[in-house]
């Protein structure tokens, strides 16, 4: 047994013990075992309050909050001079601390690549409301990657001439975009940082599904704002993320109000305040004091395993899963499965999306899918991944399509897609990650093929789908 298989045996043993195959990787990381006692050992040995004092058990709380913000930045290689770690709830929350704060104004531009997840996706409505466009970079079909013409034209793009109130608030603008897609897995270049932010632009770096497998150098790599969920990494805590942000960028962003720890003075009788420097005007009220120290406890964990280990480990199960879901046919040698992105591991992380096909060649209802595998004891993913972008792009939704008659708040989620002329409501998405092994793999194809070969499933009688 390899290194990684003992792990999985000793510290994600509950697994197995509950005849359980997690393939929702993307969704989440799973914990170990080790990280679940040290938080109840940290708890039950000493005395932690409010870090806002400078009690004693305040003073603990804060020491143990500094120490992870401290080991933040070294995971990711970030000079704790160049870079601060704003704690937030998730990556979500890391997006909305800066779409509501970016000086996004008349004549600047948000730019977004149509393969976003939604809490990126939400922008845009920061930038609408602030007289700033909302320019969206497309995907070049089938391999679901940035087209880099298209790319490149908008972020070299001159602004045109006008009066004053139509010139850029703050430079071009802001580029959004995910290092690696939580739709296909699809790994974007990290390039794009350095040249959108040598055009004038500031990035926001979506890492929230690539830091699980991949080590992500900040020493290299230079985005002004980047967006993680701890959860997603190791499994535990969950409702802690983290907006890791170039000071330089951090100071230039304007919060539309203050809260409980966010502010140096405020009065209220002459109702003005003095917004408190770095981080601390971005952490709302009191932190997670209780479980943000689990964070430096989960990257060291993940440090002792390896990154490097974790994306072999990762690519490897990922090569079998496609090799497998190619050769999966019917009798009579039509093809099961329809994958999205790449054919093979290059230029994708362990995230695989696709469709399951019937005896008639016709897309299976996700639903279905969901229905089956869940049945099977199988955890996995179904619908839009809250990635519209990249689904309309997957599936050849036409443009005019989208923008014309099917565009109305009435009816079901059903009756859209009936207007939009698909069969199915999404993909299937199965990822992998540290705690998976080949028999979560085996276990996967081997319910395609005993399930769906030589069938085609009726969708009758299934629930709504689910909002995406």
């Amino acid at each position: 047994m390899d290194s990684l298989g003992a792990l999985r045996a000793v510290e994600y043993g509950y697994l197995d013990e509950g005849r359980q195959v997690y393939l929702d990787h993307t969704g989440a990381g799973l914990p170990a075992r080790a990280q679940v006692r040290a938080h109840a050992e940290r708890i039950a040995a000493g005395c932690y309050g409010n870090p806002h004092s400078v009690s004693p058990a305040s003073a603990a709380s804060g020491e143990l909050v500094e120490r992870a913000r401290a080991r933040v930045l070294a995971h990711f290689a970030a000079d704790p001079a160049e870079y601060a770690v704003v704690f937030t709830a998730n990556a979500t929350g890391a997006c909305r601390l800066v779409g509501e704060a970016y000086p996004f104004g008349p004549g600047n531009r948000l730019v977004l690549t149509l393969d976003n997840h939604n809490s990126v996706n939400g922008l845009r409505e920061y930038a609408r409301g602030r007289g700033a466009d909302t320019v969206y970079v497309p995907l070049e079909a089938p391999g679901l990657g940035i087209d880099a013409t298209a790319m490149d034209a908008v972020l070299t793009a001159g602004f045109p001439a006008g009066p004053p109130e139509r010139q850029p608030a703050a430079g071009p603008g802001l580029l959004a975009f995910p290092a690696q897609s939580n739709f296909s897995g699809v790994q974007h270049s990290l390039e794009w940082v350095a040249r959108a932010r040598a055009a004038g632009w500031d990035v926001l770096l979506d890492a929230a599904a690539y830091v699980p497998t991949n080590a992500l150098d900040l020493s290299r790599v230079t985005p002004d704002f980047v967006a993680v969920s701890w959860y997603k990494v190791f499994g535990y805590p969950t409702g802690i993320g983290a907006l890791i942000a170039r000071r330089q960028a951090l100071a230039r962003l304007r919060r539309p109000w203050f809260s409980g720890g966010t502010i140096h003075v405020v009065s209220a009788q002459g109702q003005w305040h003095h917004m408190a420097d770095g981080e601390a005007a971005f952490e709302d009220g009191t932190v997670n004091y209780l479980s943000i120290p689990d964070i430096e406890y989960g990257l060291d964990w993940i440090a002792g395993i390896g990154v490097v280990s974790i994306h072999r480990h990762v690519t490897a199960l990922t090569g079998q899963l496609l090799d497998g879901l190619r050769a999966l046919r019917h009798t009579d040698g039509r093809p099961m499965v329809r994958i999205y992105g790449p054919r093979d591991t290059a230029g994708r992380g362990g995230t695989v999306a696709l469709n399951l096909l019937g005896a008639d060649g016709r897309v299976i209802d996700e639903r279905i899918v969901g229905r089956d595998s869940a049945a099977r004891g199988i955890s996995l993913r179904t619908g839009c991944f809250c990635n519209p972008g990249t689904g309309e792009v997957a599936f050849a939704i036409d443009r005019d399509v989208l923008g014309g008659a099917v565009r109305t708040t009435t009816g079901t989620i059903d009756d859209y897609l009936g207007r939009l002329g698909l069969p199915s409501g999404g993909a299937v998405r199965v990822s992998l990650g540290l705690s998976s092994n080949t028999a979560d793999v085996t276990a996967f194809l081997g319910f395609v093929a005993a399930t769906y070969r030589d069938r085609t499933p009726d969708p009758a009688g299934l629930s709504p789908r689910l909002v995406c």
